[in-house]
């Protein structure tokens, strides 16, 4: 058997069919159904050793992991949640199962999508999701990542210790001069 063997196809088929015939039977007549959607994978392709794509359905838009290699796979139960770490942040995914398909996570973009007003919206949203995702110029900053910000000096402040004379002058964080210069 050779390395390639090994790796799980594309899924992107399998949750068509699948969530086809969801729409189909278990979905029908929703009200939170978008008539003018239906199912489609968006731009699955390999991630560190996973399948990474979008999944568009007339109830929902969700970012999709599904096995790659075998070997990065890390199951979780159904409706457990974990977190994954992207150039764009962290984000949560959901575990999921389907006939057809196996195991798989989700993160919800949107749901439901009424909003949308027809496919091309929704796959041109779900393209530039997946594409924003991967790029590290939309991770949000975070305080362990740069100086802290004023909020979190003040919050650094209120656990400093003071001393007498501080409060009697008034001074009830450590930089309190500072900010009369």
């Amino acid at each position: 058997m050779s390395d390639a063997a090994a790796f799980a196809p594309d899924p992107s088929a399998a949750l068509e069919a699948t969530y086809r015939h969801v729409a189909e039977t278990r979905m029908r007549g929703l009200p939170f159904v978008n008539p003018a959607l239906a199912v489609e994978a968006v731009g699955f392709a390999p991630w560190e050793g996973r399948w990474l794509g979008v999944l568009v359905a007339p109830w929902f838009i969700n970012l999709v992991l599904a096995p790659l290699d075998p070997a990065a796979w890390s199951p979780i139960g159904r409706g457990d949640k974990r977190r994954y770490r992207f150039p764009a942040g962290d984000y949560e995914f959901i575990g999921a199962s389907e006939p057809g398909v196996g195991e798989f996570h989700v993160c919800s973009l949107f749901s439901p999508v009424l909003e949308f007003d027809d496919q091309a919206t929704a796959r041109f949203v779900a393209v530039h999701a997946r594409a924003a995702l991967l790029d590290a110029a939309n991770r949000e900053a975070h305080a362990v990542d740069e100086q802290p910000g004023p909020l979190a000096r003040a919050g650094q402040s209120l656990d400093a210790p003071l001393s007498r004379r501080d409060v009697l002058r008034g001074r009830f964080r450590p930089d309190a001069d500072a900010d009369r210069r």
